[in-house]
């Protein structure tokens, strides 16, 4: 049986990033014409990534739950859903997105000429709905002057975390991927006193170190977003990076966590929103906040090659019902948590 080859979720992190998320239109052969991308797009990364012998460049594709049966006449991966809305102490919105492309490369002239090509090749068939230029800032420090990303799994840990094995076979190599866009309000964050910061986030600003659990409170961003299971913790693999636009004020982070479960993601988000217990909630939301969510499977880079010429069941809806919630009312049991908007 040949080798199942997934898409490059472990790749290095690099110094520049495009985020983009479309929608796919209705009509025509819109699907067809996605589908082709689809086997396509290992192509198009080498065309553009030969130019530069070390770029680095990457692309990742990800699909939604609503695109997933307009696109493939196959089952679907068993945790494809829609990103669920949480309103909480605050609110993490759900918002519009079929596909997702995370490229990445050391320099942001890849990263924009793949973007383009790409474009280019969907044409009338998908709409950008939302696009990021991330970039690495000094020693992979965020905005707020943190560095981000430092217990990020690696090597075996890294594939271990984020790759899907036998819980769902059909779509073994796959992951899934969540996206979020936090902007900051630089003049409240940086009003408050290092000390204070540091407690917030749960580590020194300038030496990167972890506070002990005696220092730490309970509602650090370091304490809520760590999930264990059975004493084990649940990893997931983030490629955060800061973007903004300096003319209009806007300072922000996008975060993009990758795993073999979005449950693992969702448990994070729904402490830091709700809290852990509800209230003792995540303090970096009270400057960092979020305006879009969307979930997305990533199926491995063989599905993609090989699913590029299958069409859709003819006598499939074109858009794909909702799958069942967890609960009678759409939540996932950890406060109030609701399936929304088309991701």
């Amino acid at each position: 049986m040949p080798s199942t080859a997934p898409q490059a979720v472990v790749a290095p992190l690099t110094r520049a990033a495009i985020f983009l998320v479309a929608s796919v239109n209705a009509g025509g052969d819109c699907e067809a014409v996605v589908r082709s991308l689809c086997g396509d797009l290992a192509a198009l990364v080498r065309g553009v990534g030969f130019r530069s012998s070390d770029g680095q460049l990457s692309c990742i594709m990800g699909i939604g739950s609503h695109a997933w049966d307009r696109l493939f006449a196959t089952s679907r991966p068993k945790e494809l859903h829609p990103f669920r809305e949480i309103r909480g102490v605050h609110h993490a919105p759900a918002t519009a997105g079929d596909l997702l492309f995370h490229i990445r490369a050391e320099r942001m002239d890849l990263c924009f000429e793949l973007a383009t090509q790409i474009m280019a090749r969907l044409g009338a068939a998908a709409s950008a709905v939302d696009e990021a230029h991330g970039f690495k800032y000094f020693d992979a420090r965020d905005l707020l002057g943190f560095v981000d990303g430092t217990e990020n799994p690696v090597a075996q840990a890294a594939i271990d975390a984020t790759l899907i094995g036998d819980e769902d076979p059909a779509f073994a190599g796959g992951s899934y991927v969540i996206v979020q866009k936090y902007l900051h309000d630089l003049g409240r964050w940086n009003a408050i006193p290092v000390e204070q910061q540091e407690k917030i986030v749960g580590r020194t600003k300038l030496s990167d170190i972890e506070l002990s659990d005696a220092d730490k409170p309970s509602f650090a961003h370091n304490v809520l977003t760590s999930i264990t299971e059975d004493g084990e913790e649940l990893e997931i693999l983030r490629d955060n990076m800061p973007f903004g636009d300096v003319g209009k004020g806007e300072f922000g982070t996008y975060f993009i966590g990758y795993a073999r479960s979005p449950g693992r993601i969702e448990r994070m988000l729904g402490n830091m929103f709700i809290g852990d217990p509800p209230g003792n909630y995540d303090r970096l939301l009270d400057v960092s906040r979020a305006v879009t969510g969307s979930l997305y499977f990533v199926p491995s880079a063989t599905f993609l090659e090989d699913m590029a010429a299958v069409p859709p069941d003819p006598g499939q809806a074109l858009t794909a019902p909702v799958p069942p919630s967890s609960s009678s009312d759409g939540s996932l049991r950890i406060g109030s948590l609701k399936e929304s908007g088309r991701s």
